[in-house]
């Protein structure tokens, strides 16, 4: 896998000096005219010799074959339809656009043209996420009860609450907790228990944007809520009660860290099958699939993506939380 990287930002220094390690090759940088300086001292330090100041022109680059999409939301549905029209696969940050139409959109292109496409939301991909799904789950009997909470508060939001907008609060950019940390509880809860029956989110608006809130969904017999703050720090976590025991976490739903099970009349117990380094799951299994070029696997995982970003948009326009991008 070689990589083009679009975007300068933390995302990418916290996750692009990995690939090495995970046989992956990061060959081209993009940026913009006036982050030149980021984008020559992110590819000195990665050893890329593609540096370019428009994404255009590093899909044109043939030592590209995957496109790594790390710029604002509201520029995923844009970066990515490039890049899979210049016939490069695409790993796009989360949200993988800014509603479900862009999504749905996005799917179809890559499915008509062959390509991959993966949204890099690390939750799914966790082995603590499949200890629970496929092991812990079905020995707890049936759920009654389930909670998930991450909330984290936000660096930017000291100056959203003086009068700036950068684009982790601004609608105009698909900003707001619901499209970011709101996106690994719906991540989680939908990935474990699949569709709800019915799905609403109490958000706290601040200037047309949702900066917390909380998220209701009703399922066969039992209900899950998921909160999401920016605007406040809470107890992070999740925990699922059934009627033969009990599975807890205390991390956000994007880490997925230790998992603690206790049967009925048992002891608690701790698991943990954390890696290393929180990304090195997701980006493992997109070279997977792609050096084996299962498609298949590829379009299943982003089938889940359409389900997430319906609901997850839904319930954010039924909170009165509206994008240009609704509008279009």
């Amino acid at each position: 896998m070689k990589v083009g990287v679009v975007g300068t930002g933390m995302i990418v220094r916290m996750v692009c000096p990995n690939f090495k390690d995970w046989g992956i090759e990061a060959v081209a940088v993009a940026g913009t005219p006036t982050s030149m300086d980021e984008v020559n001292e992110l590819a000195d330090q990665w050893g890329a010799a593609g540096r370019y100041s428009d994404y255009h022109d590093l899909m044109a680059d043939p030592e590209v074959d995957t496109v790594y999409v790390a710029v604002p939301n509201f520029l995923h549905y844009a970066v990515s339809e490039t890049a899979i029209l210049a016939g490069k696969d695409v790993v796009c940050e989360k949200p993988l656009a800014s509603n479900e139409r862009e999504v749905a959109k996005l799917a179809a292109l890559a499915k008509k043209h062959g390509r991959f496409l993966w949204e890099a939301v690390v939750t799914t991909r966790q082995p603590n996420f499949k200890l629970v799904r496929d092991e812990l789950l079905p020995k707890i009997g049936t759920v009654k009860a389930v909670s998930v909470n991450y909330s984290q508060y936000s660096s930017r939001y000291d100056a959203f609450r003086a009068g700036e907008v950068l684009p982790a609060f601004d609608p105009a950019k698909a900003g707001g907790a619901i499209m970011d940390i709101g996106l690994y509880t719906l991540t989680y809860t939908l990935g474990l228990f699949g569709e709800p029956k019915s799905a609403t989110y109490h958000a706290n608006i601040e200037r047309g944007i949702d900066t917390s809130g909380l998220v209701v969904m009703g399922y066969d017999g039992f209900t899950a809520t998921n909160v999401c703050a920016k605007d406040s720090d809470g107890a992070l976590g999740a925990t699922i009660q059934g009627t033969d025991g009990w599975i807890k976490t205390d991390t956000g739903a994007n880490f997925c860290g230790p998992v603690t099970f206790c049967a009925n009349g048992g002891e608690p117990e701790v698991i943990d099958r954390s890696l290393p380094v929180m990304w090195e799951g997701e980006f493992r299994e997109f070279r997977r699939q792609q050096e084996s070029g299962d498609l298949e696997e590829c379009y299943r995982q982003l089938d889940e993506s359409l389900l997430v970003s319906r609901i997850q948009n839904t319930i954010r326009r039924e909170a009165g939380v509206i994008f240009p991008a609704d509008e279009a």
